[in-house]
């Protein structure tokens, strides 16, 4: 009899064990693996921040990046660096258990430093629209938090599915997407940007080239001589950067100059649906 009171004790432990653990595939197709869901986050972008909030463990972070500013709660979070590092100092003492990384966003030698420490660390890193929410129901996963991020997921998939239906088959627009002035950035086909193009019916004009964010020249975009230029940002920081295009009035896109709301369209979170929609609807206008 005791040796059946044993197996049975010794089954439950083993099955609580296996409730408690959790473990998910970043986007680097990694595993990773928590003895238990993460309770001290550090998000190391503003994007995986707003993914945070949106599955409601926005309360389990204790430190972010600089930028990291919505929603407003977010600016309440103790600051850890920005883009151009950690205090990874700072990141050790907070005693974090699951850090969120942006792979391409993110410098890659203080990352590198962060996992010496033996800190689990899911790197995000979507590149198509519909990336975006299976970070959410990961990021769930982690933080037992499913039933919340299944909610966000498909809110987020539902408002993918009616853009998607309302743009299919519109004409092509050529667009270009303005990224910075000076130096002049844009993007190539594998930032997810591009992605929301394609859905609005735009063509990115600087689709081929090799770098995710290249820099290019003026000659390059009049040679490309796309119908639309697009930025995000605030209006009036950001008119210059448009401005510069009304000197060549042979320039197609001359008249159809947008600059798009901060911070919807560059972060890959679930705002990209939103900015989605204001991409779709300034391309549609250039029709």
């Amino acid at each position: 009899m005791k040796h059946i009171r044993y197996a049975a004790f010794a089954s439950l432990l083993l099955a609580h064990a296996a409730i408690a653990s959790v473990s998910v595939k970043d986007d680097r197709g990694q595993t990773i693996t928590l003895a238990k869901p993460a309770q001290r986050i550090i998000s190391l972008a503003p994007h995986a921040t707003e993914d945070l909030f949106a599955i409601g463990a926005g309360k389990l972070i204790v430190g972010a990046v600089n930028h990291s500013d919505y929603p407003p709660e977010a600016n309440k979070i103790e600051r850890i660096g920005g883009y151009n590092g950690f205090d990874l100092e700072r990141i050790r003492a907070l005693k974090p258990d699951l850090i969120v990384a942006w792979q391409s966003g993110n410098p890659v030698k203080q990352l590198a430093q962060i996992e010496t420490l033996g800190l689990p660390v899911f790197y995000t890193f979507s590149k198509k629209l519909e990336d975006v929410p299976t970070v959410m129901e990961r990021l769930g996963v982690l933080t037992a938090k499913e039933s919340k991020a299944q909610t966000a997921a498909g809110k987020y998939r539902s408002s993918l599915a009616t853009l998607e239906k309302k743009y299919t088959g519109r004409k092509p627009v050529r667009v270009f997407y303005q990224v910075w002035d000076r130096p002049l950035m844009t993007i190539n086909r594998e930032q997810i940007i591009s992605d929301a193009m394609r859905l609005c019916g735009g063509i990115n004009v600087f689709a081929a080239l090799p770098a995710l964010v290249p820099t290019i020249d003026d000659e390059a975009v009049l040679a490309a001589n796309p119908d639309i230029i697009v930025t995000s940002g605030e209006p009036g920081v950001k008119d210059s950067w448009l401005n510069r295009w009304r000197r060549w009035p042979n320039l197609k896109a001359n008249k159809h100059l947008y600059i798009l709301p901060k911070d919807l369209l560059n972060r890959m979170g679930p705002r990209l649906v939103e900015g989605t929609e204001k991409l779709c609807e300034a391309i549609d206008k250039t029709r």
